[in-house]
């Protein structure tokens, strides 16, 4: 909603402005679909050269993450505290108990109760894959802390990329613009011998790809970019939570006290209030029988 509202607010604000100061739409509006192509068509060529297949896909659907704002939300973070209490209490029950849900997360009862933590193959791996790190009894618990630190950071760069390939158009657009500028006063000068009138309207019309790279670049592309790497560093703080859950119990602190650290280090405003979060553990139902 917010992001939509930004798109109106800049329209609005700068074609705004230029008309109430006198400014006529017409020759803009001329010129708009040949700039519009030469700038656009190349810095869409550009970020094709810059990315492989997956990239382009990957910030194609990351895009949409300006409007739809993080993945997770508050109600996400309790169901993940309470599928880690579930999945640790039975751990300590029984760890033979254990394996079958973290070795078919897709067929268990207890990842089943929460269907958007089990629909996220990279949530429902980082806890499999360290839950059965810690059955193997490690003798140092920091190796796994380690393991579990690199794999995040390299998620993190990975989910990243769609910010960064847009912040490179975002930086080349204002540099597309003098270019298709250039290629205007080229036209221009070509017409040297036109009236003064006619030779007005070509310059200005050179001046619109100016305008337009420079328009997108920090109008558009570049908040896009801000944006989209702001949900995916609030979204990874979901599976740095796992994370602090996990390795406290790797250190063998208590089930609630692994809990209550994972809630402590949820974000302010989606962490889980602590008497609500301890209501929904008492309702949480027997741990499932092997």
């Amino acid at each position: 909603m917010l992001g939509m509202l930004g798109i109106v607010v800049v329209f609005a604000m700068v074609f705004g402005g230029y008309i109430a100061a006198g400014g006529k739409m017409g020759i803009i509006l001329k010129a708009l679909p040949y700039e519009m192509t030469m700038i656009m068509g190349a810095a869409t060529g550009a970020f094709l050269i810059a990315n492989d297949k997956g990239g382009v896909k990957h910030t194609i659907k990351d895009v949409a993450k300006v409007f739809k704002g993080p993945h997770w939300k508050q109600q996400d973070y309790r169901d993940l505290l309470c599928l880690l209490f579930e999945l640790l209490r039975l751990a300590r029950q029984t760890a033979v108990a254990l394996e079958e849900h973290i070795e078919n997360p897709a067929a268990s009862e207890i990842f089943g109760r929460y269907p958007r933590i089990q629909s996220d193959r990279d949530a429902v791996e980082l806890i499999c894959d360290t839950l059965r790190s810690a059955a193997m009894n490690y003798d140092d618990p920091h190796q796994v802390e380690e393991v579990l630190d690199k794999r995040l950071e390299e998620r993190l760069h990975h989910a990243l990329h769609s910010s960064h390939a847009l912040q490179t158009v975002a930086d080349a657009l204002p540099a597309l613009g003098i270019v298709a500028a250039v290629l205007g006063v080229i036209k221009t000068m070509a017409s040297i011998d036109q009236p003064p009138e006619i030779l007005g309207g070509l310059i200005g019309g050179a001046l619109v790809g100016t305008f337009l790279g420079v328009f997108l670049s920090y109008g558009f592309v570049g908040p896009f970019s801000v944006r989209v790497k702001n949900v995916v560093e609030e979204d990874h703080l979901f599976y740095l939570m796992i994370r602090e859950v996990l390795v406290a119990n790797l250190h063998n602190h208590a089930t609630n006290i692994c809990i209550e650290v994972g809630r402590q280090n949820a974000p302010g405003h989606l962490r889980p209030g602590f008497t609500d979060l301890e209501d929904a553990l008492r309702a949480l139902k027997t741990p499932v029988a092997a």
